[in-house]
């Protein structure tokens, strides 16, 4: 028999007021799809690592490495893991492209990241972790919007349409009224909050991946702690974290959303690393979907007093002054 969890309470900003009891027992259990096998990449993507893989060996058109690889670098700045490899594997080999094997140590990461273990034994023979700036093929595509930019004043409130967005049809009442209710504490939009909690968990409570995260807003232990939950499978705890974790995110980078929300997926430590939306495959799907469910609404008022602001941002908005005052993108 499934243990009922004690009946939650929200204190609220002026006074103390009972939230409804949110129990596992309130809460659907959904079928959970099975897991992706491999990268999770779009068609487009899969074709350009297919076609630099016909190049690259010669099957069924002219063999031609220097193609391939451009067309590897085109897939691996997407996500490909297996395409990541490949051009890693062709830049240690000196296999038709001149050899780099500072780039390939880059482009192995990434690839090892993704859960490729082939590309994690390449990386350990190469000593690990690589050195220096991800070279330009796992630098954020040109497709990628650029850095959202963040209201004057920190902490300023942009304007939105946050407030009238639909919340998920699949979002379970209890869950919603909790939501809603803690919403003003942490300045979070309902509509984000459930929206990364469907796509984390489908409102399923026991939900676990196979790299250990948990529950509702799926938090790896280790992030748990840092936002003081101690129970993950305590749907207060874990809504509460993810939440913190959200406001701590938006903070770190501005307000701008989509990269939030990359490093509520990757970590913002890769945020930073790769200079925007990690080139891994599931993140990047996982931030377009987001995105849709909530309007494409890039900017999100955040509390500048929870955290500074992510060194990237200033690298990243340099760069972009730099090319449209005429010059060259820093690499």
């Amino acid at each position: 028999m499934r243990r009922l969890l004690l009946p939650l309470f929200l204190a609220a900003s002026t006074a103390v007021a009972q939230v409804p009891s949110l129990t596992l027992d309130q809460l659907p259990r959904p079928t959970m799809p099975p897991g992706e096998r491999g990268p999770v990449v779009p068609a487009q993507v899969e074709r350009w690592r297919q076609e630099a893989k016909a190049l690259e060996y010669g099957d069924g058109v002219k063999r031609d490495e220097v193609a391939a690889a451009k067309l590897y670098c085109r897939a691996s700045r997407y996500g490909d893991a297996e395409a990541q490899y490949s051009l890693g594997w062709m830049l240690t080999n000196a296999r038709g492209i001149q050899r780099n094997d500072a780039e390939a140590a880059h482009l192995f990461a990434a690839a090892a990241e993704q859960g490729l273990q082939q590309a994690q034994n390449m990386l350990d023979s190469m000593g690990g972790t690589p050195l220096g700036d991800p070279p330009p093929c796992l630098r954020p595509p040109e497709t990628d919007p650029p850095v959202a930019a963040a209201p004057a004043a920190r902490g300023a409130k942009p304007v939105s349409l946050w407030a009238t967005l639909p919340l998920p049809s699949n979002a379970p009442p209890a869950i919603v009224t909790y939501v809603k209710l803690l919403a003003p504490e942490y300045q979070l939009a309902p509509a984000l909050v459930l929206a990364v909690m469907a796509t984390e968990s489908n409102f399923d409570p026991l939900a676990e991946s196979p790299k250990k995260a948990q529950g509702l807003m799926q938090l790896m232990p280790d992030t748990a702690l840092r936002f003081k939950a101690t129970k993950l499978r305590d749907p207060a705890q874990n809504i509460r974290a993810g939440m913190a974790y959200l406001r701590w995110l938006l903070a770190y980078f501005e307000g701008d959303v989509m990269l939030a929300l990359a490093g509520y997926n990757a970590g913002e430590k890769a945020v930073d690393r790769y200079l925007g939306v990690p080139p891994y495959a599931e993140t990047r799907l996982y931030v377009r979907k987001i995105m849709a469910a909530t309007g494409g609404q890039r900017l999100h008022p955040f509390d500048a007093s929870v955290t500074g602001a992510s060194p990237m941002l200033l690298r990243v908005k340099a760069a972009m002054q730099n090319i449209q005052g005429g010059g060259q993108p820093a690499r």
